[in-house]
């Protein structure tokens, strides 16, 4: 795990509201729909040097409350089908940090959030997150990086 400082970024794509609590019953997820859902409006009109991101924000409290996810592209898109603009969120500048995600997935990047929810649980913990926007950083190699924002002093 590393700590790197991020600029910003603005993301378009698609998006849901959900919960962690939502997410653990097949019935509530929401989720995996929005990947799907990415995959299928999304992808077509994306340019081929666009890098694929999940970004968590607007979130109600900590891990336990509601939050947006988007699941969209650093490039600007074209209107969706039905002529209307795709959900945007910009990614808050400051300190983040990196948990490395590999495997197979979605497993792997499900088991690095349960070390990511671990790691800050513990009192120990060096880090205090600060719940603005936390995002996933798609590679072409199949690995996510998971990128969680910090309180800065």
């Amino acid at each position: 795990m590393k700590t790197i400082e991020i600029q910003g970024l603005t993301l378009q794509g698609v998006m849901v509201r959900s919960r962690n609590a939502d997410e653990a019953q097949t019935e509530t997820a929401r989720i995996g729909k929005l990947w799907n859902d990415f995959a299928s409006q999304v992808v077509p009109h994306m340019s081929t040097d666009a890098q694929v991101y999940g970004v968590y924000y607007g979130y109600e409290s900590d891990a336990s409350g509601a939050f947006n996810v988007l699941a969209g592209c650093d490039k600007d898109l074209a209107l969706d089908a039905n002529g209307q603009a795709w959900a945007c969120v910009n990614l808050s500048p400051g300190s983040y940090l990196v948990f490395e995600s590999r495997g197979a997935m979605p497993q792997a990047l499900v088991t690095t959030w349960f070390e990511i929810w671990s790691y800050f649980a513990d009192p120990q913990c060096p880090h205090q997150r600060a719940y603005t926007t936390d995002f996933e950083y798609h590679r072409e190699t199949g690995a996510v990086d998971v990128h969680i924002a910090l309180v800065t002093p």
